[in-house]
């Protein structure tokens, strides 16, 4: 059963919210700012009407009316886009993705991708900031979506890139493999601390500390 709309993190200047939505426990991702109101949601997977619930939930998290800045899509693969035409055409706000993943994301549902993105963008919104970082494999145009926090930890929103337990599937393909597990060590690992906090795309969290001990055994077993 999917878990109903939780507030991951309260922080000193965004709310962090969660839905998981299919039989696939997609997690789709609301950060809200307190004082300004703008929202990022990252990952429009599926159930139009739960993600209109979880940006209802957030109402009470900001001391103004709530403004959707942006649609943010971590990767191209059917079950992390399928509301995201839906809630596109409903809101009418802007549309960001990796910039080799673009043209999937509109084969497959008719989306065009207003903000294309490559490795180093930094998306500017009323408040915050979201900044992404490629990790090239799961996709060709996979993005994990970072917020500092300037009060505490990093949170990285990393899709199908980086779970508890390993990166993401390769479909056991060698290069495209080396090509994650490379990324993730480089863009990831070597960049941000221990205490960094990572929010996947299906099921729970975790942190980069609690993983780090083990990437020369993901790295061994070449998954």
């Amino acid at each position: 059963m999917n878990a109903p709309n939780t507030l991951l993190h309260d922080l000193a200047e965004v709310t962090i919210r969660r839905a998981s939505v299919s039989a696939m426990d997609n997690n789709a991702y609301l950060v809200t700012h307190k004082q300004t109101g703008a929202q990022v949601l990252i990952d429009a997977a599926d159930d139009a009407p739960a993600l209109r619930r979880l940006l209802a939930s957030a109402v009470g998290d900001t001391s103004t009316e709530p403004k959707l800045a942006l649609l943010a899509t971590t990767h191209q693969h059917w079950d992390h886009i399928r509301a995201l035409k839906e809630l596109a055409e409903e809101t009418g706000v802007r549309t960001a993705a990796g910039t080799a993943d673009a043209d999937g994301i509109r084969e497959q549902v008719g989306v065009d991708i207003d903000v294309t993105l490559d490795h180093g963008d930094v998306g500017n919104f009323e408040g915050f900031d979201l900044s992404a970082v490629h990790l090239r494999g799961h996709t060709p145009g996979s993005i994990a979506f970072v917020y500092r926090d300037p009060h505490g930890p990093t949170h990285i929103f990393s899709g199908d890139s980086l779970f508890p337990g390993g990166v993401g599937n390769t479909d056991r393909d060698p290069a495209r493999f080396a090509s994650l597990y490379d990324d993730v060590v480089a863009r990831l690992f070597e960049v941000f601390p221990d205490d960094t906090l990572v929010h996947p795309g299906h099921g729970q969290g975790t942190t980069l500390g609690a993983e780090r001990p083990h990437l020369a055994e993901w790295e061994a077993r070449g998954w």
